[in-house]
């Protein structure tokens, strides 16, 4: 599979909302699936085609089962986080479409506009702690985290006056910086659930992990430890990726002002604003997966207990499919990007997340419409490519 044109795999980006430079595939040809080499020297299969990628993702041949020991791992911190399984994002069919079936109904397109008044009261609050409090403001700490978070935690019933813990623990989770520390934040956070669901057994409120309970867990469909285990991947989920897009959507449409001018003066524009956003950014840049067959794809053949990697900052970025792709265009139809994946894995929250983004952006700047950054924005710290993409603080003033 090597060859003298095998990419590093991560890599950081230079500039927080474009994919590394050595990832696309005109700079090594146009291979739309390509080797590429890990940290620990072993080589997995890149994919960076928008058709391949899509045809790979609906494909059961392709596994999601971290417990498999052929399982691409990005970083040597996370090679622990193998040995436990992983709800939803770690399951394949039958399983997976078990868990997904208990989940399905919380966040139909129904039900996450019934939360929109909530959200949009949410942001409210955040905003007006944000002008009473009065410039400069890390916008990550005083708006685009807390938004996400709050929402999540009224819907899985879980009490927002431990966000600072499992906010901490989410950090440790994904970056480390060390193996300990993703074991212990897993650990924490698995002991964490486990006294929550104890408690609402004995004391039953509203909220999604209580129906969970009374539906799944009390009449055996899934023992605690799976239900620990689904409630993590929610919190998680529900608050790191949508975080992310706010902070570094609000960035990238200060760096574009003619896109962001778009975007104020047009209502109706914010929900292509928003799928644009997600295909420019595409802040979940590696989707793991192994073979479980030989698979013919892209004029390679990928072979039974290969990894593969899908690198969505690049797909979404594919000029097969989208004229322009390197500029941000609000306007265009981007719907089919692969940002919230394809296929059966595809994001279970992607209604509630475009939903918090298509409130939380424009609310930000009509409340804010002086809003710039406090400082010059090759300074803003962003993540490593090892993890979700996005900013780590983004210090602002209006």
């Amino acid at each position: 599979m090597a060859d003298a044109e095998t990419v590093t795999f991560p890599q950081n980006r230079t500039c927080p909302y474009n994919p590394p430079t050595a990832y696309r595939s005109e700079h090594r040809g146009p291979q739309p699936v390509s080797p590429a080499r890990l940290f620990d020297g072993r080589t997995v299969w890149l994919v960076t085609g928008h058709a391949e990628a899509r045809s790979l993702l609906a494909d059961q041949r392709l596994s999601s089962d971290r417990e498999n020991p052929a399982f691409p791992i990005l970083a040597e911190r996370l090679a622990a986080s193998t040995l436990r399984r992983v709800a939803l994002l770690g399951a394949d069919d039958p399983e997976h479409n078990v868990q997904r079936r208990m989940l399905i109904p919380s966040f139909t397109v129904r039900r996450t506009a019934s939360l929109r008044p909530q959200i949009r009261a949410t942001v409210d609050r955040l905003l007006d702690a944000m002008v009473k409090q009065g410039p400069p403001a890390d916008l990550v700490d005083s708006f685009a985290l807390p938004v996400p978070s709050m929402v999540i935690c009224a819907l899985l019933g879980v009490p927002y006056d431990d966000h600072e813990f499992f906010e901490a623990q989410s950090r440790k989770l994904l970056r480390g910086p060390a193996a300990a520390d993703v074991e212990s934040a897993r650990d924490a956070l698995d002991e964490y659930f486990r006294v929550l669901i104890e408690q609402k057994q004995a004391a039953p409120g509203e909220g999604l992990l209580d129906e969970l309970i009374a539906k799944h867990l009390e009449t055996g469909d899934v023992d605690q430890q799976e239900l620990v285990r689904m409630a993590q991947i929610l919190l998680i989920a529900g608050h790191e990726t949508t975080a992310n897009m706010i902070s570094l959507g609000t960035f990238t449409l200060l760096q574009h002002p003619d896109q962001l001018a778009r975007m104020r003066e047009s209502d109706g524009l914010m929900p292509s604003a928003v799928e644009e956003l997600l295909r420019f950014l595409s802040i979940a840049d590696a989707i793991s997966r192994v073979a479980v067959d030989d698979i013919e794809v892209g004029g390679v053949t990928i072979r039974a207990g290969d990894g593969v990697l899908l690198t969505t900052s690049v797909i979404n970025r594919d000029e097969a499919v989208y004229a322009s792709p390197d500029e941000l265009d609000l306007g265009r139809n981007a719907r089919n990007h692969v940002a919230f994946g394809f296929g059966i894995h595809q994001c279970l929250g992607q209604n509630l997340a475009r939903a918090e983004l298509e409130i939380a952006l424009p609310a930000l700047f009509d409340r804010l419409p002086e809003l710039r950054l406090a400082v010059p924005a090759e300074e803003v710290p962003f993540k490593p490519g090892d993890t979700l993409q996005g900013l780590l603080e983004m210090p602002v003033t209006w």
